[in-house]
């Protein structure tokens, strides 16, 4: 029975080559929807871990999240500092969702305020580091040139450097500036910030101040992004759903095909188990397949977005298992004419 099942394969490579192909584009996209809902916490906890503090001092209605744009007085900053426990205390301003126009284009940016030379002054890739005012540092996704003009709201910028990976709010480029820069850009001048972050653990912060790890920061940030998050991992079970569809089309006109087949194996004593069975295989094998194809075109399609994609390993590691489960969903739908074949037929009955 083995020996016919892939014996028909082979006589009907080119139609089992379609689905293989067809079957793993789709597959393929489902990992990378996979890599898409991962990309969003990893892009927080690289945001997050580059600023290099101990600690974060948040308001408390920020709920941790970073991107809240709840502020408190930069006065504060000093009885941070002044906590035991803590050796640096620095403040940050992060503005999310600024409207920059960069080379003629528009596009939207994340702006972090930073004291210069403090945490989370970043340390550029290319060109030198903030050293005073109307200077920034951009992600190198904003596509901002050293030495070009940037204009964010109503402020211009010189971009002095540029630095890689940093990306916020799924994908969203990072404008770094001074703590000034940005307090005079979304916060009308006025001496407040969004965050401070230690070196050290505070013991004792001003009333409405809560102080957070990195982790808890990272998480509560990711939580206010798991409406998305949910709908690409919804996406990615659709994307399973067509892969099933496509093999099912192809078995079901197998089936079609191999009609008189069934007939003459029946007639010589195969049951419609063992008939499902070849079926089943032949549905498993273009899906291992398809999967392994996936794997591979996979590594080649992340360019297709924007947004950050870390497939992680528990994708491709899961994926043969999903491809054999949804080869045996697919071949159930040729299950029909596998059963009601008629011995009879093989004869011209």
């Amino acid at each position: 029975m083995w020996g016919l099942t892939f014996a028909d394969l082979l006589y009907r490579y080119r139609q089992f080559l379609i689905a293989v192909l067809g079957a793993g584009v789709v597959l393929a996209m489902a990992l990378l929807l996979s890599g898409l809902a991962a990309g969003f916490g990893v892009e927080i906890n690289q945001t997050v871990g580059a600023v290099g503090a101990d600690r974060w001092v948040l308001a408390g209605n920020a709920q941790g999240r970073i991107a809240a744009v709840a502020t408190f007085p930069e006065a504060d900053l000093h009885a941070i500092a002044s906590s035991p426990g803590v050796t640096r205390a620095d403040p940050l301003v992060i503005l999310p969702s600024q409207v920059a126009h960069v080379g003629g284009q528009i596009k939207t940016v994340n702006v972090f305020g930073v004291r210069l030379g403090g945490l989370g002054d970043p340390r550029p890739t290319s060109g030198p580091a903030l050293s005073s005012p109307a200077d920034a540092v951009t992600s190198t996704s904003l596509g901002a040139v050293i030495g070009s003009e940037i204009e964010v709201g109503a402020n211009r910028f010189r971009v002095v450097g540029t630095i890689s990976d940093p990306t916020l709010l799924g994908g969203g480029p990072i404008i770094y500036m001074s703590v000034v820069d940005a307090q005079q850009l979304g916060l009308g001048g006025r001496p407040l910030i969004t965050a401070a972050v230690t070196s050290g653990v505070p013991t004792q912060v001003p009333p409405g101040l809560v102080v957070f790890t990195d982790q808890q920061v990272e998480s509560s940030t990711l939580a206010a992004m798991s409406s998305g998050v949910q709908s690409i991992n919804n996406s990615k079970v659709l994307m399973w759903a067509v892969a099933a569809i496509i093999i099912a089309a192809l078995l079901y006109v197998s089936a079609l095909q191999r009609g008189r087949d069934f007939a003459v194996l029946k007639a010589i004593g195969s049951s419609s188990l063992n008939l499902f069975g070849s079926l089943a295989l032949e549905a498993v094998v273009v899906t291992l397949l398809a999967a392994a194809f996936a794997m591979i075109i996979c590594n080649f399609m992340g360019g297709m977005f924007d947004q950050p994609v870390d497939i992680p390993g528990s994708a491709f590691a899961t994926l043969p298992l999903i491809a054999v489960v949804v080869g045996i969903i697919s071949s159930l739908i040729a299950l029909r004419r596998v059963t009601r074949a008629d011995p009879a037929a093989a004869f011209g009955g």
